[in-house]
């Protein structure tokens, strides 16, 4: 019948062909860590380019508007720095992004069903402690709280 709408619960396949092999091979073992890292290192490459020709400034919204940072500022700079060869520099704009990417680029290899297997209310506690952490590190390196 032609116009028929399909169920909203009707399973989606997957894109066919080498473009679906590949987006499924992403999602675990080696390949695809593989696979992530690729692409975190050509976005990396392509933040830094931009950065370097163009500078937009601060990209942080709550930085702009009140100069205090989020917890997540930072993380398009561990890009820009990671893109322009300097990892330690990437590492002093925010550990806590960079530990994150990490997280995300070796899930594939066994380390995202631990985390998936975490109680909802570790995982809560987890993630709230690392962005604690993380703003406690922004503001010192930005200056705003004295060690």
């Amino acid at each position: 019948m032609a116009g028929a709408a399909v169920p909203v619960d009707a399973p989606r396949s997957a894109p066919g062909g080498r473009l679906g092999r590949l987006l499924d091979s992403s999602r675990r073992g080696p390949k695809g860590v593989v696979l992530r890292v690729t692409a975190m290192a050509v976005a990396a490459l392509a933040v830094g380019w931009i950065h370097r020709v163009n500078d937009p400034g601060v990209l942080c919204p709550m930085r702009a508007i009140t100069g205090i940072p989020c917890p997540l500022c930072g993380g398009t700079t561990v890009f820009i720095e990671m893109g322009s060869g300097h990892p330690v520099r990437a590492v002093l704009a925010n550990p806590v992004a960079l530990a994150g990417v990490v997280g995300i680029a070796v899930a594939p290899l066994g380390a995202g069903g631990r985390w998936w297997a975490l109680r909802p209310r570790t995982r809560a506690w987890i993630l709230g402690g690392a962005l604690v952490a993380s703003e406690l590190w922004q503001l010192a390196r930005l200056g705003l709280l004295r060690v």
